[in-house]
């Protein structure tokens, strides 16, 4: 009888032990979900994309590049100025994944790169913007009217004291033809209007900058993300019985400044692959946060 009742605690045990065996292997089981449960930006996208274009956005791009590299070892992004023009036109040519861009692309743009590749343009807004027209800091002129800067590019007026300032010859900069910027005056600014013939074309917004720095004469016009203590920063205003408005985060975001714009990122067809987790990183709020320390707005 003491036997049986030995025996019986013997099977007891083993079929408990058992028990909890089968219960470990099947928490177990559940290990490797946990693991595919990491956030996107850490989940081993691999490749490389180049990104061409706008010199507004190359340092915007360029620090959203770094930081996302950063999260995905494997990715390699490579980011180039030139021009928003240059950029669509390596989107064309397929030298290019991502297009950065200060203008939105225009009909024929679209049109071509559509026979080129068969894809339809794809558009994402990743920031917004507000052109600064700049001057030396020695150039008592603080504040122009939309027709008064139209005047100035135009060649209408050729000496800041038809403006209330010095008599001194106005000197203006202007960026490069290929330049997103140098589009988006001509259209909002000049109303179409063809540029003076002795403005000076640079090649990149820090160029402009540099150039107003050292000539008293001089005005050009920049990026919120190029806009330096250097130069003085002229307020703008919609029409002679306007409020003047600089340029600054909270007047492009209620559109309070004139001269303010959104800017771009195209693709041809649906961004994959590292384009796609980067245009997806441009519009997280990391990289929102991002636009915001590179003083550009916020589109989120």
């Amino acid at each position: 009888m003491n036997s049986l009742k030995k025996f019986s605690k013997v099977v007891a045990l083993a079929a408990v032990v058992g028990l909890l065996g089968t219960v470990a292997v099947g928490c177990g089981g559940n290990a490797p979900k946990q693991d595919a449960a990491k956030p996107a930006a850490e989940s081993g996208v691999k490749g490389s994309i180049q990104v061409k274009g706008s010199d507004t956005i190359v340092n915007l791009s360029q620090a959203m590049a770094e930081e996302f590299m950063k999260k995905n070892k494997d990715a390699s992004i490579a980011v180039t100025g030139g021009g928003s023009g240059t950029g669509i036109k390596a989107l064309v040519n397929g030298t290019a994944d991502l297009a950065n861009s200060s203008r939105d692309m225009k009909a024929e743009e679209k049109n071509e790169i559509k026979e080129k590749t068969q894809k339809d343009v794809k558009e994402f807004v990743i920031a917004n913007d507000g052109i600064g027209f700049i001057v030396n800091k020695d150039n008592p002129v603080k504040e122009l009217t939309m027709e008064q800067l139209a005047d100035i590019y135009t060649g209408k007026v050729s000496n800041w004291k038809e403006l209330g300032g010095n008599d001194e010859k106005i000197v203006v900069y202007a960026r490069e033809t290929s330049s997103g910027t140098h589009v988006f005056v001509k259209e909002h600014v000049m109303k179409n209007k063809e540029y003076r013939s002795d403005a000076l074309l640079q090649s990149s917004s820090a160029a402009i900058v540099k150039e107003v720095e050292g000539n008293k004469g001089a005005i050009g016009y920049v990026g919120l993300g190029y806009l330096k203590d250097s130069v003085k920063t002229i307020a703008v205003k919609k029409d002679a019985g306007s409020a003047a408005v600089l340029p600054s985060e909270a007047s492009v975001k209620d559109k309070s400044y004139p001269v303010s714009r959104p800017l771009f990122v195209y693709s041809a067809g649906e961004p994959q692959g590292v384009a796609k987790a980067f245009v997806d990183f441009m519009l997280s709020s990391e990289g929102q946060a991002i636009v915001k320390k590179m003083d550009f707005v916020p589109v989120k």
